[in-house]
């Protein structure tokens, strides 16, 4: 048969249904507990995910032989290579010892001549092909017969063994630069957490207290500054009814801070909004110009600019339009804490609690790189509620403590911590685009393997060698050769 690609002439395409049996799994019935806990590995895709080992022994749960024997599941032997064939498509691994799977893989019992190893790595390069065979509405899957159809390039079992050495023998140069790229990452991750601690603790730039002495001169507190807010709320508040003082921090249970700062909540600085969505039947709120965030769009961190969604000004008016330099903390679900900082006007939706702070009190930069920090991250876990789901909602929101520093040293520090981590990002950036390349290095190594670059197949290494006698002929023979 033709294949999807050329292969040297000594190889052979065939399909995975002429060089192995294609053997699907089972799962037993959940509620009949005889059925599970027994001495049978039972592997799912679940257990696939992130397993970067070749071989695998058991999966999270084993079955019994009554369970084994009431469901689809088959005893496999080892060496058996196992395949997803949904939810993911292209998991492969090999049984290192009889295992059984449920019905999320079609795994293939090889017959003589096929090495699995070979396989293995075959079936990684091979996964768009399953890709294009599989079909389905829900979620895509591949049936068996179309795993049947899945085309292998054949080399001789003696190529396969080289061939194999040769991958492993990359991947492991390969494998030892992607573990120095991480430690990499993480070390930068770790300088990032010390940088915005020693910010938050008043330890990176000098404070305004110690230059204050210094110069002999004067400076507004933290205390002072917050005065300063709480007076200009009560006076903006005249005339609209009985004004309520925000909630205070309570000092007894927060860590002392340095000369001059001072102990603040967030409604005590600023004003909390939680976002909103409007009536999606009502299309004319959609489409306009104004973003509309959600916390996927939060990934961006400082700079939080581009959107997927918008709203029209009617749509945004149905709730409260923020502006630029926004602080939008996530207050629900896994992803809580996730912090952005907004640099354009915007609206958010209901996952999402907005802080604006006046830049004439307080750096809107500064509080951001507080609620990244280690200690703001601990602040919103520790106080959201205990549910299914965790949540911050407005009332818990507004009571979280911030500490507070004179409005000059906030600039001096959001300097300095902007300063550090450019030079982070860029060495991120830098690392970021090493392990993509390490990625695209993997695939090229396996492409040439299941092309026959990757090592010399019998015929080419008999013609290379013809090609090496004639040249040397060729030297021996010229009229200059001594």
């Amino acid at each position: 048969m033709s294949g999807p690609w050329p292969i040297p002439q000594t190889w052979q395409w065939k399909t995975m249904g002429e060089v192995a049996d294609v053997v699907g799994g089972g799962t037993p019935k959940t509620d009949q507990a005889e059925y599970f806990g027994g001495e049978i590995p039972w592997i799912t895709p679940a257990d696939l995910s992130g397993y970067s080992e070749k071989f695998i022994s058991h999966g999270q749960r084993n079955i019994t032989k009554a369970g084994l024997g009431h469901s689809g599941a088959r005893l496999l032997p080892a060496g058996t290579v196992l395949f997803s064939s949904r939810a993911p498509i292209g998991y492969v691994a090999i049984a290192a010892n009889p295992v059984s799977t449920n019905q999320g893989f079609k795994s293939f019992v090889l017959r003589e001549g096929l090495k699995a190893d070979y396989v293995y790595y075959y079936l990684q390069h091979a996964k768009k092909i399953a890709f294009e065979l599989a079909s389905g509405t829900t979620f895509l899957e591949i049936s068996g017969k179309k795993a049947a159809q899945i085309p292998v390039p054949i080399p001789s079992i003696d190529e396969q063994h080289q061939i194999v050495a040769e991958i492993e023998k990359q991947f492991t140069r390969l494998e030892a630069g992607i573990a120095a790229l991480k430690r990499v990452q993480a070390n930068l991750k770790r300088y990032r957490a010390a940088v915005l601690k020693a910010a938050c603790e008043g330890h990176i730039v000098p404070t305004e207290a110690e230059l204050s002495r210094q110069e002999d001169r004067a400076y507004e507190t933290g205390e002072q500054l917050r005065a300063r807010i709480l007076t200009e709320r009560r006076q903006k508040w005249q005339g609209r009814g009985k004004y309520k003082e925000p909630a205070a921090p309570n000092i007894a249970a927060l860590s002392p801070l340095p000369e001059g700062w001072t102990w603040a909540t967030v409604s005590q600085i600023g004003e909390t909004t939680t976002g909103f969505t409007p009536p999606k039947q009502n299309a004319e709120f959609f489409g306009g110009d104004i973003p509309f965030f959600k916390p996927t769009d939060l990934d961006a961190g400082y700079y939080v600019r581009k959107f997927r969604d918008s709203l029209t000004e009617a749509g945004a008016e149905q709730g409260r339009v923020l502006p630029a330099r926004s602080i939008l903390v996530t207050c629900i679900g896994a992803t809580i804490g996730k912090t952005g900082f907004s640099r354009i006007r915007c609206a958010t939706n209901q996952q999402i609690n907005a802080l604006t702070v006046s830049p004439d009190y307080l750096s809107p930069e500064f509080v951001f790189w507080f609620f990244t920090s280690t200690l703001g991250q601990r602040q919103i876990t520790e106080n959201a509620s205990a549910t299914t789901l965790p949540i911050l909602n407005k009332s818990r929101f507004v009571v979280l403590p911030i500490p507070i520093p004179p409005l000059a040293e906030q600039e001096r520090i959001v300097a300095e911590v902007e300063r550090r981590l450019s030079v982070v990002e860029e060495q991120e950036a830098v690392v970021a685009a090493n392990l993509q390349r390490a990625a695209r290095l993997r695939q090229s190594i396996l492409q040439r393997a299941f092309t026959g670059k990757l090592v010399y197949n019998g015929l080419e290494r008999k013609q290379h060698y013809d090609d090496d006698e004639k040249e040397k002929g060729a030297h021996h023979d010229h009229p200059n050769h001594q």
